[in-house]
């Protein structure tokens, strides 16, 4: 189903495109995922709308069955990578959670600037994504997920959420579906 509409106040959020990422294999090519992500920052960054890069630098304490994939974070590796061309006006969250918006301040600095929707991508869709998008919708926000722009390591992880996830929380589609609703100028900052 094609995107209905972007609120004048929407934010994108770019989830987890940071170094220590980039040499992992993911299901979709990254240059790819690098390349829709880059013309939404330059549409939403023309037209003054709020851009939040999110990088993680842990996990969530507690036990789990399955151990943590890094013990310990290796230098450079929450370093945003230098595709996102990170600028003054972007909003930068660290996070040590799936979500972005656990015990972080973005959630504040959206409603400061009277956001009312946001658009995720990045990775990984079965997480870091899924995560952000899932919060984002219990915390009021419309959701949009660009497809193009995410990806993930595992295929099923990221077929679930597209399939079965998403469609719950809010609109999904394509950059270029996005970038046009820009285009028509139905969204102003």
């Amino acid at each position: 189903m094609p995107l209905t509409q972007l609120d004048p106040q929407t934010a994108l959020l770019v989830v987890d495109l940071q170094e220590g990422l980039r040499q992992m294999p993911f299901v979709h090519p990254l240059a790819d995922v690098l390349t829709c992500n880059g013309a939404l920052l330059a549409a939403f960054r023309e037209r003054g709308l709020p851009v939040v890069l999110i990088n993680v630098v842990g996990s969530a304490p507690g036990r789990t069955e399955e151990p943590p994939r890094i013990r310990e974070i290796p230098p450079n590796f929450a370093t945003l990578m230098s595709e996102l061309d990170v600028r003054p006006s972007d909003i930068l969250i660290t996070k040590r959670t799936w979500g972005a918006f656990t015990h972080t301040e973005l959630e504040s600095a959206l409603r400061e600037r009277g956001v009312t929707q946001v658009v995720v991508t990045g990775v990984a869709t079965g997480t870091g994504v899924d995560a952000t998008a899932r919060q984002a919708y219990e915390a009021g926000f419309n959701v949009t997920l660009a497809l193009d722009a995410i990806t993930d390591r595992r295929e099923f992880a990221h077929e679930y959420s597209v399939q079965h996830v998403f469609p719950r929380l809010g609109e999904t589609g394509t950059t270029a579906e996005v970038l046009a609703l820009l285009a028509k100028g139905e969204v102003k900052a």
